[in-house]
Order: structure tokens, then C-alpha cells, then sequence
């Protein structure tokens, strides 16, 4: 498989994230000066306020070279809109992150150079554990952590922590990947399921400057991205209990 330009392509996807593009774009800007190997996309993910006007005006210009964007005509999900950037990417090695500014950009770049320094980093994932949360918070991850380990036999930690960074091989076998929320924790599994290494990466979480969480941001968002998690996490196993039962099966048949 050849990757053209870049050795690393960093998908942000966004939706209503008007007030901080710019933001978005000056700090990687900072944070990947000297180097022409990351190339950045936006993702406009069916964005209803001024995303598509402002990406349009500052991806024109010289200093945002690094950068472009992916337009989602009808946002479908958080993870359609990642998936979309993913499959656009030229980079070998594939990361993505949020746009919220919560997570710093300098975080994919730190743990980009960290993966690899290991020795087989194709067969590694990155991905970030959020250090520095209210207790609350903390409360709700550990809860889904829990939950999605017992369920589905893996250890499944900080599941919707950013960045998460793979080799492109890794995408080839996302085929029945989930479109919304979800989308990390089945990153997550679907790595652990193929023995991948798994890196963690200490971030600090920050607070949203501009706009409104999509995800957990409120009380009322982290019910309700719980209430998601937990229903994809037990339609997960059923499907890998009833992809189980014909292979044991065709072993009883053998056996006999």
C-alpha cells in the first residue's frame, strides 16, 4: 500500500465548531512547525452555523498549507464524520482528536514520535488517558470503562480520552465500524481483538472555551453518552456471541 505525502494525517471532525477553528488551526500551526509530514483535516461535520464560511477563508491562506478540509454534507454522527476524514487521508499512520480545544493539538504530535519509537509501531495503538478531571467525570469513565471490560472480555479504559493514533492497515478492517460516539470504543476493542500494543498517553484536559459539548458535556449529556455506550457495548457482544456460535459448532461437528 503506498501513502503518497504524509506519514501522519489527524482528523478533527466538526460540527458547530465555528468559534474555534481558528484556534484549531493556530495551534497546529505552532505545534507542527519544522516538520511536512502531518498533513491536518477538518472535517465539517454537517456543521449549521459559519464552519464552512470560515474554513473556506483560512485554509486559503499560505500558513494553514498543512491543512484541509472534508465537508459531511448531512452530519450523520460523530464517528461518520471521523470515518469520512479517515478515508480521505494520505498520511500511513492515522490519528484523531477533537475539536473543542479541551485536548491540546501538541498531544497527537508527542504521542505520534512516541509510537514511533517502538519497535513494530504498525502494530501499536496510541491512545490518550485524561489526567486532571473533576471527580465526576472521572466517576462516569470508570463506570463505562468497567462496564465495557466485563461485557466484552478486554480492558477498556478512558474510552472517549483523545488522541487515539494507528498505522492505515488497522482502517482496512473497520468495516462495520459504529457512526456515532461509539466509534472509540470500537477502535479500542477492535485493537485489542488483533493484539495490538496499547500506548497510553497522559493528556491534560482542558476546559471548552467556545460552544457546547457534543458529547458529555452537561449532567444531562454524560446520561445520555452513557445510555449510547452501554447499549452499542451489549450489541457488540451479541454479535460476537452469535459470530462465535457457528465456529463452535463446526468444532462439536469435528470433535464428533
Amino acid at each position: 500500500m503506498n501513502f503518497p505525502t504524509k506519514n501522519l494525517s489527524v482528523v478533527v471532525p466538526c460540527y458547530n465548531e465555528g468559534a474555534n477553528l481558528l484556534a484549531v488551526l493556530r495551534r497546529f500551526r505552532e505545534v507542527l512547525t519544522g516538520r511536512s509530514d502531518v498533513e491536518l483535516i477538518l472535517v465539517n461535520n454537517g456543521s449549521r452555523d459559519h464552519s464552512a464560511l470560515i474554513l473556506a477563508h483560512e485554509l486559503a491562506k499560505p500558513e494553514f498549507a498543512f491543512a484541509r478540509a472534508v465537508d459531511v454534507p448531512v452530519n450523520q454522527g460523530y464517528g461518520h464524520g471521523i470515518l469520512c476524514g479517515l478515508r480521505a487521508a494520505q498520511g500511513e499512520y492515522l490519528a484523531w482528536t477533537h475539536a473543542d480545544m479541551q485536548t491540546d493539538p501538541v498531544d497527537v504530535v508527542l504521542g505520534f514520535d512516541r509510537l514511533l519509537a517502538r519497535p513494530n509501531p504498525e502494530r501499536c495503538l496510541l491512545r490518550g488517558r485524561r489526567v486532571g478531571r473533576p471527580l465526576v467525570d472521572r466517576l462516569f469513565t470508570r463506570g463505562m470503562g468497567w462496564v465495557a471490560s466485563l461485557a466484552l472480555g478486554a480492558r477498556l479504559v478512558d474510552i472517549n480520552a483523545q488522541p487515539k493514533i494507528f498505522h492505515h492497515m488497522l482502517l482496512a478492517e473497520m468495516d462495520d465500524a459504529p457512526s456515532d460516539f461509539s466509534l472509540d470504543l470500537y477502535l479500542l476493542y477492535l485493537a485489542q481483538s488483533r493484539n495490538y500494543l496499547e500506548i497510553e498517553q497522559p493528556v491534560e484536559f482542558g476546559q471548552r472555551v467556545h460552544g457546547q459539548a457534543k458529547g458529555g458535556g452537561s449532567l444531562m449529556g454524560k446520561v445520555g453518552l452513557t445510555r449510547r455506550t452501554f447499549a452499542y457495548i451489549f450489541r457488540l457482544r451479541k454479535q460476537l456471541r452469535t459470530a462465535r456460535r457457528p465456529a463452535a459448532e463446526i468444532d462439536r461437528r469435528i470433535a464428533a
